[in-house]
């Protein structure tokens, strides 16, 4: 099922997010996936995390409109994710629950319009916590909110609004999260028509703690296997991050992070290795 109209509110802001944080690792990491004959997708990934070891096995099989994704990791934890496609017309189901804790199953509704989308997640306990989210917006701009209520307790454990817009070279956003505490502005700047250098900034302002965060980055695509990225902020820490198609579908990322303010401390180095057939 292809996403249509302004996305999830999950959606505003993520671009320049992504930007910024995602592939950066301080992990070694090695993946490998394969696919069967029978069109079982299998993923083993393990990771290194100072001295520490873990290994988890994840399986995705895919039937008409139906994937069935389940997980198994060293702590016995298997978790499984059933995503059910055009359910009802633009409508997708998404079943998860995590054993062995029964609690954590919750069942959520996708509907995506052309002019708008909504999201509905319920948890699968007595009491549970039930999100809503909403988005409405057309030509690049939409307006966004989200909400989430224990019925348990019959308080809010969170509502969320926002607004972001999405031009052909740029993208920017404006958030208003954790209950009205928090005011994020992000904005993406694409600085050719191929989208090969990318700039981002993102301003985080927390009104109870008077406290604001500065973070800028930039992405070059040096040729269509390599990529680099950056980001400081205004503590100080500075990160970078190679990656690099060693061939086609398998990614190496190697990236870093050390402090200008405390020199003295020793830099974070990540290593990932994700092979696919």
């Amino acid at each position: 099922m292809a996403t249509k109209g302004p996305g999830l509110f999950s959606d505003i802001g993520k671009r320049a997010k992504d930007l910024l944080t995602k592939d950066y690792t301080y992990d070694q990491k090695l993946t490998v996936s394969t696919v069967s004959s029978s069109g079982v997708g299998l993923t083993s990934t393990a990771v290194k995390k100072g001295g520490l070891y873990t290994l988890d096995v994840n399986s995705v099989y895919k039937y008409k409109n139906t994937n069935v994704d389940i997980k198994v990791d060293t702590e016995s934890n298997i978790s499984t994710t059933l995503t059910v496609f055009d359910v009802l017309p633009s409508t997708k189901l998404v079943t998860s629950v995590k054993l062995p804790d029964y609690n954590s199953g919750k069942v959520e509704v996708q509907y995506f319009h052309e002019n708008a989308s909504f999201a509905t997640a319920v948890g699968m306990k007595p009491s549970p916590v039930v999100e809503f989210s909403g988005t409405a917006g057309a030509q690049g701009i939409a307006f966004g909110a989200e909400a989430g209520f224990d019925t348990a307790t019959g308080k809010f454990t969170k509502y969320s609004a926002g607004i972001g817009v999405t031009k052909p070279d740029y993208h920017a956003a404006i958030v208003l999260a954790d209950k009205g505490d928090t005011i994020k502005v992000s904005g993406v700047y694409h600085l050719d028509d191929k989208k090969k250098t990318s700039a981002v900034a993102e301003l985080t302002r927390r009104l109870s703690a008077n406290e604001n965060t500065l973070t800028v980055g930039g992405l070059y695509t040096v040729d269509p296997q390599t990529s680099v990225k950056a980001r400081l902020n205004n503590t100080g820490k500075l990160a970078a991050l190679l990656q690099h198609e060693v061939k086609p579908k398998s990614l190496l990322t190697i990236s870093g992070e050390f402090d200008t303010k405390a020199l003295d401390r020793p830099p974070k180095f990540g290593l990932a290795l994700a092979l696919k057939p």
